[in-house]
């Protein structure tokens, strides 16, 4: 573990009082682990920002798996990105919905990519992807 340092910021009222609020409502034991969550997560999406940085990732996807074509897509397009995607899963919703988690690892560029092919097919209701740095991926 790193030294701490201590450093001061000024914000608005109200913008303090809307932080307080975010670490009641995320649990957070102090405002200092809020931040320091914060800002892992702005340097994270910072690093792999780059296109030849290894990243790993998941991909959520919700979507009606009874539009027609819809799954035959998804299977050939996971298919044809078989080296990035390392596991799915598969949660029936409800009659119609499906949710589909994806983990992904390679160059982040190549990860987005892919996500983009996956959630921009017609009939994906909800696509977002989440990747983090992943230094030595081998």
């Amino acid at each position: 573990m790193s030294e701490l340092a201590r450093f001061s910021v000024s914000l608005e009222a109200d913008l303090l009082e809307r932080f307080d609020h975010y670490c009641s409502e995320g649990k957070f034991a102090t405002r200092s682990e809020a931040i320091r969550q914060l800002l892992r997560e702005a340097l994270t999406d910072e690093a792999v920002s780059g296109p030849a940085e290894d990243a790993a990732g998941t991909l959520t996807l919700v979507y009606d798996h009874h539009r027609s074509g819809l799954p035959e897509k998804l299977l050939e397009l996971q298919h044809r990105h078989g080296t990035l995607i390392v596991s799915t899963t598969h949660v029936h919703l409800d009659h119609h919905l499906c949710l589909e988690v994806l983990i992904l690892r390679g160059q982040a560029d190549r990860i987005r990519e892919a996500a983009a092919e996956l959630r921009g097919l017609k009939g994906i209701r909800k696509g977002q992807l989440v990747l983090a740095t992943t230094p030595n991926i081998p």
